[in-house]
């Protein structure tokens, strides 16, 4: 069996595609992911199972949420490795005074090279910042998330992709709960 972290987009925001976590979870069980455990309602969901491929399991997660609730949701998954280069890789935690409130992570549906940075033209966001690290963003936010250009339609517009974002708090939870399982 191996633990995927399905991170879904766009759900419960501003009362657009509801979904609640219990109904969620009883989908995913009743498809024959094992172990199901959501955390807070923006659609962070762990799954047990036996399929090795993170993207096989996103389409399967995507297809049941369809079925099940008619939303088409953006899902990116996730290992327990993600969650761990997150801590160990932020160019901004080694920050002297860092605000943890404006520390966010995108984690991104495909692997992205260095010079993406590039096409994210950093410039029209500024005093936003933001560093590549693969299939990650490590983003700063100046004001806050609240303020921003700099969000997750921009980063999709710029570069291409699918991507969603979490704070600081919320990528230290998961890392928790996956190290609780």
């Amino acid at each position: 069996m191996k633990t995927h972290l399905a991170l879904l987009r766009g759900i419960n925001v501003s009362g657009h595609n509801m979904i609640k976590m219990e109904a969620l979870k009883t989908t995913l069980e009743a498809v024959g992911f094992q172990n199901v455990q959501t955390y807070i309602q923006s659609g962070n969901v762990f799954v047990d199972t036996e399929e090795e491929n993170p993207a096989a399991v996103g389409f399967k997660i995507k297809q049941e949420i369809f079925k099940a609730f008619g939303h088409e949701v953006p899902i990116v998954v996730i290992g327990k490795s993600d969650l761990e280069a997150c801590f160990k890789n932020n160019p901004f935690l080694k920050e002297k005074d860092l605000d943890i409130k404006k520390l966010y992570v995108a984690f991104i549906s495909t692997t992205l090279k260095s010079e993406s940075i590039n096409d994210l033209k950093m410039s029209q966001v500024k005093p936003d910042d933001a560093s590549i690290d693969g299939t990650k963003i490590y983003i700063k936010y100046a004001v806050g998330a609240g303020k921003t250009r700099f969000d997750q339609k921009y980063i999709e517009k710029k570069l291409n992709v699918t991507a969603t974002i979490r704070n600081w708090n919320t990528v230290t939870q998961l890392l928790q709960l996956y190290e609780e399982r």
